[in-house]
């Protein structure tokens, strides 16, 4: 479990790819690599991804082709860097909301806007998602909690960006046409499915 607050993007420093895995090892900061151990879960741009070897500074993941099929993982290269966040632990500050790093799939970048100290970014994904996606909910977008802003029904929505986000991610780097790991919140998902169930089989 994670609290969607990203610690900062860090390179891609090896990549190997095989047929349906991808091994790739990030170099890590001495303060990420404190207490970390082989078989810990860490997130890369929102995937949650599990500690395969540590050497010297460079965390060895893998990923397989369901992974590399629902999220941006499969699109890595060398020297790229990636949002990362280490799994929270009892008692940690909760500084946005509880992300799994089960992404739900990709949205794709369709507007950017820049103005003073405010990077604005339009995202669409599947419409039928948008059920779950309300003005003011939670949303996490490659890993970082973030408040969705202006959204339109048929399969939009728009997040607006501090300028101590554009430093500690990538998406302050995104253009029109990138993709983004989307993990819908899952209390919403999960009262909205309710909801409708309820209503439903009143129905009937």
């Amino acid at each position: 479990m994670y609290t969607g607050i990203t610690r900062g993007t860090f390179p891609v420093v090896q990549l190997d790819r095989k047929p349906d895995l991808l091994t790739y090892q990030v170099e890590l900061p001495e303060e990420l690599l404190e207490g970390l151990e082989c078989g810990a879960s860490v997130s890369i741009d929102g995937v949650c991804q599990t500690v395969v070897s540590i050497e010297n500074r460079r965390v060895r993941f893998d990923a397989i082709s369901e992974t590399l099929g629902l999220t941006t993982l499969g699109d890595l290269k060398k020297g790229q860097p990636v949002a990362v966040e280490r799994s929270s632990r009892v008692g940690d500050e909760v500084g946005g909301h509880d992300v799994a790093g089960h992404v739900s799939g990709t949205g794709t970048i369709i507007s950017r806007k820049v103005e003073g100290n405010v990077w604005d970014l339009q995202i669409q994904v599947p419409e039928a998602w948008m059920r779950y996606i309300t003005t003011k909910g939670f949303i996490a977008i490659d890993g970082s909690s973030l408040t969705v802003g202006e959204r339109d029904p048929e399969g939009s929505f728009w997040i607006h960006l501090i300028p101590e986000t554009v430093r500690l991610t990538n998406l302050g780097e995104k253009k029109e046409g990138d993709r983004v790991n989307i993990e819908l919140d899952a209390r919403t998902v999960a009262i909205v499915d309710t909801v409708e169930r309820v209503l439903a089989e009143r129905e009937n």
